[in-house]
This record gives C-alpha cells, structure tokens and sequence, in this order.
C-alpha cells in the first residue's frame, strides 16, 4: 500500500509533537515503520489520509463498541454540540449519564465524572488514602492504570511496549508507597499483608489485564483479592476503565461476580469522546468534596459532549441482544485466528472475554506479565505489518488487547481471517 501521505504527516507531525504522537503506543516503536495517519473512519474501518482502507481491532483502543462514527452518538453530540461545548456549570447530562452508570454497575451508588482514565485512578488512590488513613498501595505487574507517579512502577500498556516500564521522574518516595506483586499471584499478596498490613490502604487492579495483552484471571484470583483487602481493611479498586461496558453491561464485576469498593472507569462511558469516572458506594464517595474533604476537580468534568456521546452509546448497550452479537463476533474472530495459527504450526495463545481478545505468539502459557514477556514481539511485528498491508489493523504492539464492536460483521471478520492465512504463508515463504 502507498502511505506517502501518512509519511509525510509524521515528518510534519515531529518538527511539533514529541516523537510525532501524543500517545506514545501510535509512534509504531514497537513494530517499525511509519504509523498509519486517519483521515476518517466508519463502521469497522478507518481510512487513512492516501485512502487505504483498514478493517479496525483497535476501536480507538476500546472505546468505539458501537463502531466509528455510529449514527445516534453523532447525533447526540451534534445536538449537544449546537447548545454550546462547555459551561464550567451542572447540566442535566451529567446526572443522565450517572443514573444509567448506577443502575448498570453493581457495586456503584455514586459516580463522579472527570476527563481521563488517569485522573480515575490518581482520584480513586487518593480516595482509598483518605478513607483509610494508610499510604501504601499494591499493584500488579504489567497493569496500567494510567501515567499517575504511583502507577508507573512496573507498569504495562505504552511503558511495557517502549522497554521502560519504570518511568523518569518518579520519586523515591513514591515509588516506595508502590508495592508490585505479580499479577494472578495471591500467595504474593497474601505475603504483603503478613509484612505490613496496617500501611496498605487499596489493592488496584485490572480485573481482565487488558495493557500487557489481554490477560484473564486464574479461577479464585479476585475472589481471593477480595478476601484479603477484606480482612486487612483495605480497599478494593478494580480499575475497570477497559473493561467497563465492553466485557458485560456491569464490567468484569458483573461478569465474576466479585464486587469492588472503587470502580474506575472510561473509554466506552464516553462513547469516543475524553472522558472518565470513579465511582462506589454513597457513604465512601461522600468523602469527596464538596460533600467532605477530600479534593478533586476538574474544568472539563462532565463535559456536554462527552455525556451526550455516552447516555447515547449506553442506551444502545441496554438493548438485550447486544452483548450476544459482540461476544459472538469476537469468537468468530479469535477462534479464526486460532485456527490459522494452529494450521501453520505457529506458537501461539489466544483469549477472548465478551468483545475482548489477545493473542501472544509464544508457547508458554500467558496468566501474568512473565508469560506475556516470553511472546516473539519481532514475528509480531512481521504479522502486524503483513496483516496492514492486507487492510486490517491490529494494535502496534504485542502488548495490548484488541477490540470489535457491533459494526464487525460476518464479511469483515472472514475477510480478516483470510488475510491472516495469506499474511502468515507470506512469512512463511520469507524465511
């Protein structure tokens, strides 16, 4: 395919922009190459700005379940959009969006609306500090929950891909108040608390690890998570910001049933607009001000457009044969790529939770960071770039999970399927 446009785009793009991205995963690092500049997308597709067209599994890393440009969250953010963009003051919108965040998440009586899933989470830390009066936190290896200074220690996603998992700038002391245990380790947690129980103030988790790829839980891991936090007096933060609306109506907590005490949230809630939220039950979340004392805000927090896009992508959401179509497709397409892997003997292991799903090219079976690590990221990088010049874009990275939505139809999932068998002979005849 030609993208002498999308290159020239990312020289232009770098004379301003560090690296050329304002997220670093885009700058295609791990993959080689020059990244993919999008010009438009709809449905399951993007087009770039030389006109290729790609079938899509980033879904804007995971926020488009309903497809790009989808009808009725257009017109929602269109209508909203024609009132005015942002008014520092309560709209009706807000309380919409957090009524149907309630009614939909089990362990959520009160949300509190912000604009990113970073500030979720450096809000529901802070949150977990206050409620119980300790400093220190515990977190899993390979697990992002944003670029807070307490979560980039060990962490997954964009740090994990660049090979600096530990980022400058970090202080010593917070780096102290971070406690890393590897993840689906409860025998390493259970340790922690032995040793300095009265310090932990949360346990922070992805519940399905979506930022070192997709990683599942070892039957009992959150139950077990739940226990602990339980009997140490710490607090439970499933930080569902990925997963939230995209593996179940309710998140992973529906799903498993295991409840948090914090649920951090983003990504689909906005329907592809910046947003994120935190929410739990009324008389923890009453701690915040304005209510009590501990501080958070924000100018953009509840932002018109943003909820407009939500309430319109939840509501479609509500719809009883939704989530049955996404876990369908998603099937289709893992257990597609599964069979290709498998025909050509190539190692490989796949999962899939709702309209989740990840692949590592590796014959050791992946249930933590270690696991993740032992994939061939340069036979991943060969896959990913064959599979593009065939028109579909998978993430650029091995590390990350991938995505579908409603938009991903039959037609387009064998159509990558078949991609894949003709990327793979292709590499095949290269050795």
């Amino acid at each position: 395919m030609n993208r002498e446009r999308s290159s020239a785009a990312y020289e232009r793009a770098k004379a301003v922009i560090p690296g050329g991205v304002n997220s670093p995963v885009r700058a295609f690092k791990a993959v080689g190459g020059v990244p993919v500049f999008v010009d438009s997308a709809e449905g399951c597709r993007l087009t770039d700005v030389d006109g290729n067209v790609y079938i899509d599994y980033v879904m804007s890393w995971g926020p488009l379940i309903l497809g790009h440009a989808y009808p009725a969250v257009i017109e929602a953010v269109q209508r909203a959009a024609s009132k005015g963009t942002s008014f520092g003051a309560p709209t009706e919108a807000e309380s919409e969006l957090g009524e149907l965040v309630v009614d939909m998440v089990p362990s959520i009586e009160r949300v509190r609306f912000c604009s990113s899933g970073t500030e979720t989470t450096m809000s529901a830390l802070r949150l977990a500090r206050a409620a119980t009066g300790r400093d220190k936190v515990i977190k899993f290896s390979g697990c992002y929950h944003g670029h807070g200074d307490s979560f980039l220690i060990s962490a997954g996603s964009g740090a994990l891909t660049l090979g600096a998992p530990d980022s400058p700038g970090i202080t010593a002391g917070t780096a102290r108040d971070t406690i890393v245990v590897p993840y689906n380790d409860l025998d390493a947690v259970r340790a922690v608390f032995e040793r300095e129980a009265t310090a932990i103030a949360c346990l922070i988790v992805e519940p399905y690890a979506g930022n070192m790829g997709l990683v599942l839980p070892q039957p009992g891991f959150l139950a077990g998570l739940r226990e602990l936090a339980s009997t140490h007096g710490a607090l439970l933060i499933f930080d569902e910001v990925m997963t939230g609306f995209r593996v179940a109506p309710g998140g992973v907590q529906e799903r498993e049933g295991v409840l948090p005490d914090l649920t951090t949230l983003g990504k689909v809630i906005g329907g592809g607009l910046p947003v994120g939220a935190f929410g739990g039950p009324a008389a923890l979340m009453d701690l915040l001000s304005p209510v009590g004392k501990v501080y958070q805000a924000g100018t953009l927090s509840g932002n018109p457009l943003a909820m407009a896009a939500g309430i319109a992508t939840l509501r479609v959401l509500r719809e009883p044969d939704v989530y049955p179509r996404l876990a369908a497709a998603a099937a289709r397409y893992i257990e597609g790529l599964d069979e290709v892997f498998e025909r050509y003997d190539i190692p490989h292991q796949v999962a899939q939770r709702g309209s989740m799903t990840g692949f590592f090219f590796t014959k050791t079976p992946v249930i933590d960071l270690a696991g993740a690590k032992t994939a061939d990221v340069e036979f991943y990088a060969d896959f990913f770039h064959a599979m593009l010049d065939r028109g579909v874009y998978l993430a650029p990275s091995q590390f990350e999970a991938g995505f579908l939505s409603l938009a991903h139809d039959e037609v387009a999932i064998d159509a990558t399927i078949a991609a894949a068998e003709e990327a793979v002979l292709s590499l095949m005849a290269a050795v």
